[in-house]
């Protein structure tokens, strides 16, 4: 498909009405930009936007969505004055940065909030360099567009050279309240799931596997309470996939010189969506993690979770116009720009794979011999799919027109909670001594830094009512591309392969592990730790000062949940000794066990999260206290 036939087809081609007014120069194929100043004053408030030609209620960061891009250099002080222009509170999270708990931006925890009319001033030592990014922590506020990229230089030049340096920013936009979408949600899961397993499918796997097969593999999927094809929560079916701002139609382009060597920073800023990026015809080179230095690694894809960031080198050929592609890990849409020599190049725009169906694999469980029920391999993709575009829903469905904007004002609505108030106001409940599973206390029965957990086999314990289809197994699956991904012929970066440049600079071993089950029920839109939404939580999880800990994540879901710590590197143990890489967020896969170490060494309180915003809403979400025994105890000051 060709971009001049895909611009005509798209209704967002006719743009064009004051774009420049609501993005940014950076997010309108503007080089990444000079130093800003350390000194910035951001205002929060509503906009009259528009998205892919529609008109759009959101909320801006200085007029614009995403918001300015913010560029500071290591060694600096950051003085940031952020004014609520809304009327309810709000908030600004500095994502990944390292700094004082009262400035990390969480209600509740850091700070009151942002009042409607107030400002509030933080201000933070700049101690790390990388590509970063800052978003509202109040509410529902970041899917109504308060998010934008951060990006810190290093104080001494280092790392690869490059030429040229793009920021791009893929995020996911709905017309919807999302105070609707996430009531959608909670009334039926399967709320945007347009691509559901039908009749057809399973005579098509009765031919292939027996029908007798593909009856019991259906009949294990619902005594499981999921479904197979739910992939993502949120599908095309409401969401716009957005590249800086910019629908698929609105053609994002990046200018390059040919013989440039480029660097790209790619920020996933979405809601709810993962992306599988690539560029057709181009070698991708990932060099950062996470705003992390990372070994050089080679590849043609990757994913890349909420929240998660990845830097990439490029050396474009003698075209002169490559399609830089995201595609939605459900295949229900995709972001696409482009880089290209000068402004009126074509290229061509890949058509979407065929969607994903997860396997009893996938789940922990014996496979039965069906891999997934479209043929695909327990994480193949099958060929394209020549309908490129967002998924379409059937003529005669049920929730025809629910992706309609409401009359009533978005923000509006912003006081309905949802059936539960899952976090409100983040406040911390009082010490729960058993918070989290304590495992292997004494150091000798520890495996040692740096260890891939081994398999195991999944106890009879279901963590709670909230909880539902525990896994048979959990096993590490750093080595695995994820769902959809591996079966194209192109190599796609895993965790298995970040290696970090620099090693960490606490090299002890763990004092004490501590185990910790991702639950929930998607038949009832629960998500929880152990079992427990935050609201049901008895205390915070409690890191001694200065401890070095082995945190072991056991995803015990159907579902991907990219987990984020706030004010410490989770360092991921992936075996490869003392390279190990420092992330923030961290995917942990389905009926997968993931550990990293913590270096305990941020006193306060902080935020620890799945980073799918409706997940976090309905009570995945905990507090982590770092303190003295005495103070942790009530017994210091």
């Amino acid at each position: 498909m060709q971009r001049r036939r895909f611009l005509r087809q798209t209704a967002g081609a006719s743009l064009g009405l004051g774009l420049a007014g609501i993005l940014p120069p950076w997010a309108m194929g503007h080089v990444a930009g000079p130093k800003a100043r350390n000194s910035v004053d951001l205002r929060i408030a509503p906009l009259a936007g528009r998205v892919g030609g529609e008109r759009a209620r959101q909320t801006a960061i200085n007029g614009t969505v995403p918001g300015p891009l913010l560029r500071f250099r290591e060694g600096e002080e950051a003085v940031l004055r952020v004014t609520n222009g809304l009327n309810e509170d709000t908030s600004i999270h500095w994502h990944g940065l390292l700094l004082p708990y009262t400035m990390d931006g969480v209600p509740g925890l850091s700070f009151d909030g942002i009042p409607p009319g107030e400002t509030f001033e933080y201000r933070f030592p700049i101690i790390q360099s990388g590509t970063y990014w800052y978003h509202s922590h109040s509410g529902l506020q970041e899917q109504l567009g308060v998010y934008a990229p951060l990006i810190i230089d290093p104080a001494h030049d280092h790392g690869p050279a490059f030429d040229r340096e793009f920021v791009i920013v893929l995020s996911d936009w709905t017309f919807e309240n999302p105070y609707k979408l996430l009531d959608n949600l909670i009334k039926d899961p399967t709320y945007y799931n347009y691509q559901r397993r039908t009749f057809v499918d399973l005579v098509e796997d009765g031919a292939r596997q027996g029908l007798g097969q593909a009856i019991r593999s259906r009949l294990m999927w619902k005594r499981m309470r999921m479904d197979a094809t739910d992939i993502s929560d949120v599908t095309g079916a409401t969401y716009t996939y957005l590249m800086n701002g910019h629908a698929p139609g609105d053609n994002w382009t990046g200018i390059f010189q040919p013989g440039e060597r480029i660097r790209l920073r790619f920020i996933n800023a979405g809601s709810a969506t993962f992306f599988d990026v690539r560029i057709p015809g181009l070698p991708l080179t990932v060099i950062q993690a996470d705003g992390q230095d990372v070994q050089p690694v080679d590849v043609e894809e990757f994913r890349i979770a909420p929240a998660e960031t990845y830097d990439v080198l490029v050396s474009p050929g003698n075209a002169e116009a490559y399609t830089v592609f995201a595609e939605a890990m459900d295949r229900s849409g995709f972001a696409a720009g482009m880089l290209a020599t000068h402004a009126d190049a074509t290229a061509h725009v890949p058509n979407r794979r065929k969607r994903p169906v997860r396997s009893m694999a996938d789940m922990g469980h014996a496979d039965h011999g069906a891999h997934s029920g479209d043929g695909q391999g327990a994480h193949g993709a099958a060929a394209e799919d020549p309908h490129a575009g967002h998924a379409t829903p059937p003529a005669e469905d049920a929730h025809a027109g629910h992706a309609t904007p409401p009359a009533e004002d978005a923000h509006a609505g912003h006081a309905m909670p949802p059936a539960q108030d899952a976090h409100a106001g983040h406040a911390m409940p009082p010490a729960d001594p058993h918070a989290g599973h304590a495992m292997a206390d004494a150091p000798s029965d520890l495996l040692p830094a740096g260890t891939v957990p081994p398999p195991m086999q999944h106890g009879p314990e279901d963590h709670g009512s909230s909880n539902a289809g525990v896994p048979g197994t959990v096993t590490s699956r750093l080595h695995e591309p994820g769902v959809g991904l591996g079966s194209d012929g192109w190599r796609v970066l895993t965790y298995a392969d970040l290696r970090a440049v620099h090693p960490h600079d606490d090299a002890r071993e763990p004092g004490r592990e501590l185990e910790l089950h991702i639950t929930g029920n998607m038949e009832r839109y629960m998500w929880s730790f152990d079992g427990k939404a935050f609201s049901e939580v008895t205390g915070p999880m409690r890191f001694e000062h200065g401890e070095r800990l082995r945190l072991t994540l056991v995803n015990d879901t159907m579902m991907e949940h990219p987990i984020h710590l706030h004010g410490m590197w989770m360092v991921l143990e992936n075996g490869t000794g003392d390279a190990l890489p420092r992330k923030h967020t961290v995917n942990v896969k389905p009926a997968e066990r993931l550990s990293v170490l913590v270096t305990a060494d941020a006193p306060g309180l902080w935020a620890f999260h799945c980073h799918i915003l409706y997940h976090m809403e309905m009570g995945m979400f905990r507090v982590v206290q770092v303190a003295d025994s005495a103070m942790a105890s009530g017994d210091g000051a």
